[in-house]
C-alpha cells in the first residue's frame, strides 16, 4: 500500500518521462495564451470575431480551470486600459505607474481594479451573462483552478505541483508582465498612433500574437494583428482555422491602403480613406521628415554649418508624432525648424494634415475643403516630400 502511494507520488497515473512532461505543461499553457488572446482580447473586449459556441464554451471552460480569471473583469479593464491609456486612469501603464511596477506587480493591478465597481459597470458590457457565468465561472474562480491543480496531480504525482505553478504564473506574467509592461515600454513601432505602444518581435508566437502590440492599438478592433508582410500572428492563423471551420467569424479587420490613379481633387472617398488610414498617412509623413533632416544635415555639415549637426540629431524624435516630444525636444523645435526651411515645411503642414481627422466638430464639407486646401498649398511648397504626399493622398481609395 504505502508503495504503491510512493509510487503514485512519483510519476502520477501518467507515468510520463520529463519530456512528456514538459511537452504537456508548453500545450496547456499555450492553449490558455490562445483562449485569452482570441477569447478574451478579440472577441469579448472588442468585438473583432464572433465565436460559435462550442468554442466560446471551451474558452470560458479552459480558461476558469487554468487563470481562474472572469470574463467580465478582464475585457472591462482591457477596455478602460484602452480609453484612458498611458493616463493615471490606466489600469496598467507603465508610463505612468512605472515598468518595473507593472512587470512584477501586473497582476496584482489587475486584481485591485477588478474590485472597482464603477470600471466593471461602465466598460463590461456585453459579455457572457448566462446561468454558467453567474453561478459558476463567476462566484467560483477558486474552484476551477483547485479542480487544475487536482488533474495535475492526478496526471504526474508531486511534479504536478510545479506543473500547475507554471500554469498559474503564465498569464501573470506574460500578459500582465510583458504584454501591459515591456509592450508599452521597448520595441519597434510601425504606427504613431497616440500611445507608447510597440510591437515587442515580429513573430507572435509565444504570447498568441499579442507580441504584436503597436499594431493592435492602432487598429484595436482588427483581428488580425499583423500588419507587415515579415510579420506572423499565430492567433490570427488559429482564428482563420476556426473559421474554416464554422466555429468563428471574423467582424472586422485592419483595412489595408487601396490605390487608385490620382484624382484631380480630392473628393469624399478620398476624405474618407484618408481618415481611414491615417496611420499609413503620418507613416509615410515620418519617413519624409526623417530623410529630409538627414539630406539637409548633410547638405550644412558640407557647408560647415552648426545647424547640421542639430538636425542629425533631431531626425528620430522629429518624426515621431508631436505628442510625444520630450521637453527637451519642445525646447529645441525652433532652432531645429530654424536650421531648414524644407524641414520646417514638413512638420508645420504634417501638424495642418492631422487636424483633418482630429477636427471632429466640422462637417464633412468643412473637412474636405481643408483637405483640398492641403492639397494645393502642398504641391505649390517646392518642396518634393510634400508633393509626393499630396499625390500620395489623392491616389487613397475608400
Amino acid at each position: 500500500m504505502i508503495e504503491s502511494v510512493l509510487s503514485f507520488l512519483d510519476t502520477g497515473l501518467a507515468h510520463a518521462t520529463g519530456w512528456q512532461i514538459l511537452a504537456y505543461t508548453l500545450v496547456v499553457t499555450h492553449v490558455t495564451i490562445a483562449g485569452v488572446t482570441i477569447f478574451l482580447h478579440r472577441c469579448q473586449a472588442h468585438r473583432a470575431l464572433d465565436l460559435h459556441p462550442i468554442a466560446s464554451h471551451f474558452f470560458r471552460f479552459w480558461l476558469w480551470l487554468t487563470t481562474g480569471m472572469v470574463t467580465r473583469e478582464w475585457a472591462a479593464i482591457h477596455r478602460k486600459h484602452h480609453a484612458r491609456c498611458e493616463t493615471p486612469e490606466d489600469p496598467h501603464s507603465p508610463q505612468t505607474r512605472g515598468l518595473r511596477k507593472v512587470f512584477f506587480e501586473g497582476s496584482e493591478l489587475y486584481r485591485a481594479e477588478a474590485k472597482n465597481l464603477e470600471t466593471i459597470e461602465k466598460f463590461g458590457k456585453g459579455t457572457p451573462d448566462d446561468w454558467l457565468e453567474r453561478n459558476v465561472y463567476t462566484p467560483h474562480t477558486v474552484v476551477g483552478v483547485a479542480i487544475m491543480l487536482i488533474v495535475d496531480v492526478l496526471l504526474f504525482g508531486v511534479i504536478g505541483l510545479s506543473v500547475w505553478a507554471v500554469q498559474m504564473l503564465w498569464i501573470p506574467v506574460l500578459a500582465a508582465g510583458v504584454i501591459n509592461g515591456i509592450g508599452h515600454f521597448w520595441g519597434y513601432r510601425h504606427w504613431d498612433c497616440p500611445d507608447a505602444s510597440t510591437n515587442i518581435v515580429p513573430w507572435g508566437i509565444l504570447i498568441g500574437g499579442e507580441e504584436l502590440h503597436n499594431n493592435h492599438h492602432a487598429y484595436a478592433s482588427s483581428a488580425k494583428l499583423s500588419s507587415k508582410w515579415y510579420e506572423f500572428d499565430i492567433g490570427w492563423m488559429y482564428i482563420r482555422t476556426l473559421s474554416m471551420l464554422g466555429l468563428a467569424t471574423v467582424r472586422r479587420v485592419a483595412p489595408r491602403p487601396r490605390f487608385s490613379q490620382a484624382k484631380p481633387t480630392a473628393d469624399f472617398d478620398t476624405l474618407q480613406a484618408v481618415i481611414a488610414h491615417r496611420y499609413d498617412v503620418m507613416a509615410a509623413f515620418a519617413v519624409s521628415v526623417r530623410r529630409a533632416c538627414v539630406e539637409e544635415a548633410k547638405r550644412l555639415r558640407s557647408a560647415s554649418r552648426p545647424e547640421g549637426n542639430v538636425l542629425a540629431s533631431a531626425r528620430k524624435w522629429l518624426a515621431r508624432e508631436p505628442a510625444k516630444w520630450s521637453r527637451e525636444n519642445r525646447e529645441k523645435l525652433a532652432e531645429v525648424l530654424a536650421a531648414s526651411e524644407r524641414v520646417r515645411k514638413l512638420v508645420e503642414m504634417r501638424a495642418e494634415l492631422a487636424a483633418v481627422w482630429e477636427r471632429s466638430n466640422l462637417s464633412r464639407e468643412q473637412l474636405l475643403a481643408i483637405l483640398q486646401q492641403w492639397c494645393a498649398r502642398a504641391e505649390a511648397s517646392g518642396v518634393r516630400a510634400l508633393q509626393d504626399i499630396a499625390l500620395r493622398v489623392r491616389c487613397y481609395a475608400g
